[in-house]
């Protein structure tokens, strides 16, 4: 039996305190939307040269500094593809790391343009602050970490354990309605930053730790003996990660899903960044074409170039070239595209036709 570390909240208890959260967040965010200039962002990116991209404190696969400083992850190298379609240079980007608490204020005030920071799209945050979803771009589940010593197999196991959640992520929210339909008691040991959270975990302050399998799988890795930590197999939640910006500003909400969906388009019609520029020249599918801006001129409808597309592959390749490198099978992660497979292949991902 999991030891209990603090008095037990119940399903209520979390209920609130998400909410109180989430008004309190939204009031702040709205109260500074009038601090933002009114020009749309496409203009003030190209203004001011650079695109200020928000992401995670450090999610190993999303965004994370490398040894060099440079930002890695499938998140870093989707704002580079942004950059490449606005700016045409991908190095254009500041990456501002972002809590989950502080990432939809940083939004609204305008310190940042866009946030490809592991953000679930909800009903309530895109009805409550003032955020818009761009597109998604990755499919995940709500998962448990737990240490292998405890010969944990199942979550209905946890009843009385303590658990490590982010504060301010929708994970809060999922596990209050997870266990409080299961009638489990469970104490949540909350921490804004996402080196906080891991500590506690891997010092045993908590039980397990619960967020995205994803996230889960890169923060495993930064423990003192990974193989002495496993994920177990539930998965209690959808967490559609997406791509966000402020809400009403739907030209540069264009840009940026476009520009995403470029390198998915990209990957199912077998464009890479080492064929891209070729197959400029010398392909004959109208697909690939219009892709390329060989054959139209789609970028001029979004405010952008022709194109456009073809600098965001080649600046960083297709979606699952990105995914693999990042997440999958040339990272140190290794996850399975799941869901993340082009829907042509059994999965969920899927960009809208480039005509």
């Amino acid at each position: 039996m999991p030891a209990v570390l603090a008095e037990h909240f119940n399903k209520e208890g979390i209920r609130t305190m998400f909410k109180i959260t989430l008004l309190s967040t939204a009031l702040t965010c709205f109260s500074l939307i009038s601090n933002v200039a009114t020009a749309d962002t496409l203009d003030q990116v190209r203004e001011r040269g650079k695109l200020e991209c928000g992401v995670s404190q450090g999610a190993a696969g999303f965004s994370l500094a490398n040894s060099s400083g440079q930002m890695e992850g499938l998140d870093a190298d989707i704002c580079r593809a942004v950059a490449a379609a606005v700016l045409k240079d991908p190095n254009a980007v500041d990456f501002v790391q972002l809590s989950s608490n502080e990432r939809f204020v940083a939004l609204q005030a305008g310190r940042v343009d866009m946030l490809a920071r592991t953000t679930t799209q909800t009903l309530s945050r895109d009805m409550d602050v003032g955020v818009d979803f761009a597109a998604i771009n990755f499919f995940d589940g709500q998962g448990f970490l737990v240490p292998k010593k405890l010969g944990i197999t199942d979550p209905k196991q946890l009843d009385g354990a303590v658990i490590c959640l982010r504060q301010g992520s929708s994970s809060v929210q999922n596990l209050a309605d997870y266990f409080g339909s299961l009638g489990i008691k469970y104490t949540p040991l909350l921490f804004e930053q996402s080196d906080e959270v891991v500590k506690a975990y891997g010092t045993g302050r908590c039980d397990a730790y619960s967020i995205d399998r994803a996230v889960l799988a890169g923060d495993r890795l930064k423990l003192h003996d990974p193989n002495e930590h496993v994920i177990l197999d539930a998965v209690i939640s959808k967490e559609p990660l997406a791509l966000v910006v402020r809400q009403n500003d739907s030209r540069w909400a264009d840009v940026v899903r476009w520009s995403f969906w470029a390198l998915v388009n990209a990957e199912e019609l077998g464009v890479t960044a080492a064929t891209v520029s070729e197959l400029a020249k010398t392909s004959t599918n109208p697909e690939v074409l219009r892709l390329l801006g060989k054959d139209s001129n789609y970028g001029e409808k979004l405010g952008l170039d022709a194109e456009f597309g073809l600098r965001a592959i080649s600046a960083v390749g297709n979606y699952g070239e990105i995914f693999d490198r990042s997440l999958g099978k040339n990272s140190s992660i290794k996850l399975s595209r799941g869901p993340n497979e082009l829907w042509n292949h059994g999965g969920l991902m899927y960009a809208a036709p480039w005509h």
